[in-house]
Order: structure tokens, then sequence, then C-alpha cells
């Protein structure tokens, strides 16, 4: 397994060999992963779960942080669903981006119990990884290029530590120019 670089104070294990850390539909498609025996997990407080405070307490890096949410929209009265992967530094760019690239009049986040029962993870922990079929992953280009990231296991007691590669090269995919704006 490879150094990871942003664990902070946590010890990383291989993902592969730690399933218990993974929500079920992540861990189901964990062997499926080009690489996957290089994906870390890190057992965390589930109470420190949300980005600032896991930062603050293990000591890694926000900018290294990559948050996952799910957006929806309608066109034709089809419900449309998408999984954003934003820097948490930033926001995701709702209105306009996702939007267009859902091909829906409005676009918003899913509703907090729908997106956990779609997914099968905890609100808090989505992952891109084991969304259901046919969702695409819009992944913000600074996403992509990040070197390492810390993002949702499905659980909020436990984090993966992943490459921007590996996210854009998920099923369904796509590296979204603008999609994580600043946050002012």
């Amino acid at each position: 397994m490879r150094t990871w670089n942003i664990a902070g104070s946590l010890t990383v294990e291989p993902a592969t060999r730690r399933p218990d850390l993974l929500a079920e539909p992540v861990a189901k498609a964990l062997p499926a992963l080009p690489k996957a025996e290089e994906l870390g997990v890190v057992e965390i407080d589930p109470e420190l779960a949300d980005t600032a405070e896991f930062c603050a307490a293990y000591g890694s890096p926000p900018s290294a942080s990559a948050n996952c949410v799910v957006v929806a929209g309608k066109r034709a009265g089809e419900l449309r669903y998408a999984a954003a992967m934003i820097l948490a530094t930033t926001r995701a760019d709702v209105n306009n981006v996702l939007r267009r690239r859902l091909d829906v009049r409005k676009a918003s986040f899913a509703a907090m119990d729908e997106a956990v029962e779609l997914t099968g993870m905890a609100y808090g922990g989505i992952t891109p990884l084991g969304l259901p079929d046919g969702w695409p992953v819009l992944v913000d280009e600074a996403v992509a290029a990040a070197p390492e990231l810390v993002i949702g296991s499905g659980l909020r007691g436990s984090k993966l530590l992943v490459t921007g590669d590996l996210l854009a090269g998920l099923p369904g995919a796509e590296t979204v120019p603008g999609l994580g704006k600043p946050v002012s």
C-alpha cells in the first residue's frame, strides 16, 4: 500500500482489508476498481465526520478533502440524479454547471433521506464509489488533478484516501471544469 501524506494523526489501512469500515455498496464496488489495493481507509470518531471537525481533530489539510453531493432535477417528468465531487474548500455550482449538465430546468441538492435511501450510505459519508448504476459522477477538475484526497466511505465512522485520478476514472465519471466555485 502507498504512503498517504494527508492522513494527519490517523493510521491508514488498506481499504480492501477493512470492509467493516465501508458501507455495503462501497465494499461491493471496491474489487472492481483499478489499483483497489492502493486505497486507504481510516477509522474516525463518527461525531467528527464533517470536514471541518475531521480536519481539525486529525490534522488533515482541508484542501485535500473532497465532498460528494447528490443533486437531483426533473426533465419531462423524469427525475435525474448525479453525484458531484468538489473540494471541501469550494461549493458546487448547482444552478449553472450542474443544472446544465443534468439538462434540467432546476437542479437542487437531493433531500437527506432520499440521498441516504438511494445510495445505501450514511448522510455525511456518501461517496462516489458504489453509487446506483447509471448515475453520472461529475468530478471538478481540481478534484481530478489532486494527488491525494480524503473522501467519505459511505459511513460516518471512517474515511477513504484516494487519488483524483481514481475518481476521474470511475465508471460514469466525467471531469467538469468550473463545477466547484470558491467559497466567498
